[in-house]
């Protein structure tokens, strides 16, 4: 896992996509979650290409118990096709490449950039952290794609989320309509009040996007859980926090879930080998030498990422400088499999995680592995972000989905839950190396 990919396609203008329409559907009971609130809609949702490509990577990559080798591929192949397929302009337009595409693989795009699009929308919402809706029933019942916590869900329950995407010439904003409510109604509303391994589910989305390739005309079209005034009930205590007051944290099993996808998009395979022993059963625990980490400061942040590997001409003089001779260069050997035009790109993008967000969640898991897996704790107490590099529009900004826009001379996004992809990470200062010990947590290298 190389937690780099080229990037030099992905600096186009910021695009903006609006809310075609919106339809909420009864359900009963209603409200499922006495004290949730569902955050207004997004009407405008703006993004710009990078930000688009790290959902793609992202939804690509939630599967819980898929080999990471997997998942590697498929995250590399979505954003190579983004990268190729997607026109420069404010307005969601495809290259004329795209008629190329056999019906097939046009399909499987539109799918990636429709889940790219959900999660976009669900995080600029205010939703915080993922899991995939796979436990929800057998592979042969249609169910949603995937669950969120956090933002107004925290300490309630969990919402759904179903993804769609179309590519084609006959689109038209009432098809996608149709094709959100269609979906909704057959692969939300069911679950809706069911358990799952993450919580109950209180509320659910159904986001579907399309766009004709031959134009810059695109739809959006979302399908939620029509909520009623809550009915008051003399004695009843309603269960979750009251407004105003904070969760105690987020359950350990989604943020466990989320982060095996964040660490394995940076290029860390040990701590989502750490995740996957927690939740086997009868798995051999892994190696346990301490995981170097490289602190780099980055558009006024700090970032926790993988170990850079050794670029033999052309590098920054900081790269140079600070691990050639370091005594951590070990690591640039592990990554054998990148592909030569990845390793020579003039453009590179990097995943990596917010230092306190990756901290606190390394020390949280190294609690957890030294607790065992029978102590584990129900929960993490971990920050969260403001989103860089999407959201709202200005008119929107005192909704949940507020954008911080960040230093805009970057090109970076950073998702809420603290992982963000370094359009152009040469830019950043490296400052030190830490060392993630899977039982004493993290320390200065």
């Amino acid at each position: 896992m190389s937690g780099v990919i080229a990037s030099s396609g992905l600096r186009a203008s910021t695009k903006i996509v609006g809310l075609t329409k919106h339809t909420k559907h009864p359900h009963v009971p209603s409200p499922v979650a006495p004290n949730f609130t569902a955050p207004a809609a997004c009407t405008d949702l703006s993004f710009q290409p990078l930000a688009l490509a790290a959902a793609v990577a992202r939804t690509a990559t939630t599967w819980d118990d898929a080999p990471k080798e997997l998942l590697d591929g498929l995250q590399q192949s979505a954003l190579v096709e983004l990268e190729t397929l997607l026109e420069d302009g404010s307005a969601f337009a495809l290259k004329s490449y795209f008629k190329f595409l056999a019906d097939t693989a046009g399909s499987q795009f539109a799918a990636k950039v429709g889940a790219g699009i959900t999660h976009l929308y669900m995080e600029a919402l205010g939703y915080e952290w993922r899991a995939n809706a796979v436990c929800l029933s057998s592979s042969l019942d249609p169910h949603a794609d995937f669950i969120y916590d956090g933002g107004n869900a925290a300490g309630h329950g969990v919402v759904l989320a179903e993804a769609h995407g179309s590519f084609a010439k006959d689109v038209t904003a009432g098809k996608i309509t149709s094709a959100a409510r269609r979906k909704y109604k057959k692969q939300v509303k069911p679950y809706i009040k069911a358990t799952s391994t993450f919580g109950e589910v209180i509320h659910g989305y159904s986001i579907a996007f399309g766009a004709k390739p031959t134009v810059a005309a695109n739809f959006l079209s979302v399908s939620e859980t029509r909520i009623s005034k809550p009915r008051k009930k003399s004695g009843a205590t309603p269960l979750g926090p009251k407004e105003g007051e904070p969760p105690e944290g987020t359950p350990t099993a989604i943020v466990l879930a989320t982060h095996r996808s964040n660490f394995m998009l940076m290029g860390v395979p040990e701590v989502v080998d750490w995740i996957d022993w927690l939740r086997a059963t009868d798995a051999v625990a892994p190696e346990r030498e301490p995981v170097p980490l490289l602190r780099l400061q980055y558009a006024g942040r700090t970032y926790l990422t993988s170990l850079p590997w050794v670029r033999r001409s052309g590098a920054p003089p900081w790269w140079i400088e600070e691990f050639f001779d370091h005594p951590y260069r070990w690591r640039t050997a592990r990554h054998p499999h990148l592909r030569a035009s990845q390793r020579q790109a003039a453009g590179l993008a990097w995943f990596a995680i917010e230092e306190k967000g990756g901290t606190e969640f390394l020390n949280g898991l190294s609690a957890v592995i030294r607790s065992g897996r029978r102590q584990m704790s129900s929960s993490f107490v971990l920050p969260t972000f403001d989103p860089v590099g999407f959201g709202f529009l200005d008119a929107d900004r005192a909704a949940p989905g507020v954008r911080d826009e960040g230093d805009r001379s970057y090109n970076y996004t950073q998702f809420r839950d603290g992982l963000a992809l370094l359009g152009d990470p040469f830019r950043g200062r490296a400052r030190d190396v830490v060392l993630w010990s899977p039982e004493g947590g993290v320390s200065l290298g």
